[in-house]
């Protein structure tokens, strides 16, 4: 028989790297609890569409954009519909939907910062008759923070420890890094790229959607030059609170830094997972020295020769993926905009102002309703 838990709620996220939908199926009473979980894969063009769009590539109109923001709420919905169906429960049984969307522009410096997340939470709703709450980030810029990221309230309250600090990195498109402090404090900012960069050269030279365990940046030399000239982007040296996207970090970002069609793909490809792990274990040493241990999700956990780059960079410090925590690591952020689905509807804020840098707490999202 269906599950008719009423307490269910469903969070949806596409991140940086537009690799899939990431879709779980929670429980937030009384405890945290991931029922069920899957990835949704895009349709190639519509990836391809995501990924052009978000890099700056193609200008749309407003016509295209239209057609693309209603063409990513479809997916979103049919990643909802999957979801239930494998795990056997019916729409009524969920409270509301989570949707983070997925993030097209990120330019949150100037006279009118903004954040652009796409995927019509209306057609979400309608499609699945469930309650949906969406646009996360915008409350938060327009009280003066960063909008991103935004998670680092979710890691406190599933991932934090009692007697030393802890650190919880996600490994995404871009890397994000959480310090949770004993007391309850919690810092938060995305150091640079993480996966981003490597799958995107990946794609680009090996014809594969990413470098399986690390392989092929195992396999290559890093190019010390190249690495310098990256490392000496002004992102890196900025104070917390900061936030960047795929729209920063991209291919011609790397281009412009280095002859890198005329370099061995290898190379290019070791030097990229060395940014990321240098760039991280950099901000690490700069804002968190006193991490005990590193808590680390999202795709890039499974790269093996980027984990052990990492324990080797930070050691003493452990690290260690979210799953030796009972975590799934795929899912954590998923997860995550279910929380703050509930807390929505809860009427509790969701951002944390040391974090974002935001003037006060904001209640996060736009409530959609399903039809009755």
């Amino acid at each position: 028989m269906p599950n008719t838990d009423a307490a269910l709620y469903v969070g949806l996220i596409s991140g940086t790297s537009a690799d899939g939908i990431d879709a779980a199926l929670c429980r937030f009473d009384p405890h945290t609890e991931l029922v069920h979980a899957r990835t949704h894969l895009w349709p190639d063009a519509l990836r391809e569409d995501i990924l052009d769009i978000s890099q700056g590539n193609r200008l749309l109109d407003l016509d295209a954009y239209g057609r693309l923001d209603v063409a990513v709420g479809q997916c979103f919905a049919e990643a909802v519909h999957q979801l239930l169906r494998e795990a056997d429960v019916l729409p009524s049984a969920v409270r509301a939907i989570g949707s983070h969307g997925q993030t097209v522009r990120h330019r949150i410096h100037g006279d009118q910062p903004f954040t652009l997340q796409i995927g019509d939470a209306s057609v979400i709703a309608e499609r699945t008759g469930i309650d949906t709450v969406a646009d996360f980030r915008r409350a938060d810029v327009a009280a003066g923070g960063q909008g991103a990221p935004l998670m680092p309230a979710f890691h406190a309250a599933v991932l934090g420890a009692r007697e030393h600090v802890r650190g919880v990195l996600n490994l995404g498109g871009i890397a994000n890094l959480s310090v949770l402090y004993p007391d309850g404090r919690v810092i938060g900012f995305d150091t640079g790229p993480a996966n981003g960069l490597m799958d995107a050269w990946c794609a680009l030279t090996y014809h594969q959607p990413y470098d399986r365990d690390g392989a092929i940046a195992a396999s290559g030399k890093v190019d010390e030059a190249l690495l310098a000239a990256l490392l000496d982007d002004p992102y890196f040296a900025l104070p917390a609170p900061k936030s960047t996207g795929r729209e920063v970090f991209h291919l011609d970002w790397l281009r412009a830094r280095g002859d890198i069609d005329a370099m061995d793909p290898a190379d290019v490809q070791a030097t990229l997972l060395e940014l990321t792990v240098r760039s991280i274990a950099d901000a690490v040493r700069r804002e968190a020295a006193q991490i005990e241990d590193l808590v680390v999700c999202g795709g890039g956990v499974h790269n093996h020769a980027l984990m052990q780059s990492l324990a080797e960079q930070l050691a003493p410090c452990r690290v260690l993926s979210s799953e030796t925590l009972g975590v799934a690591p795929d899912h954590v952020e998923s997860m995550g905009f279910a929380w703050l689905a509930h807390r929505r509807l809860r009427g509790e804020t969701g951002n944390l102002p040391s974090v974002t840098g935001a003037i006060g707490p904001r209640l996060l999202g736009a409530i959609h309703a399903a039809p009755r």
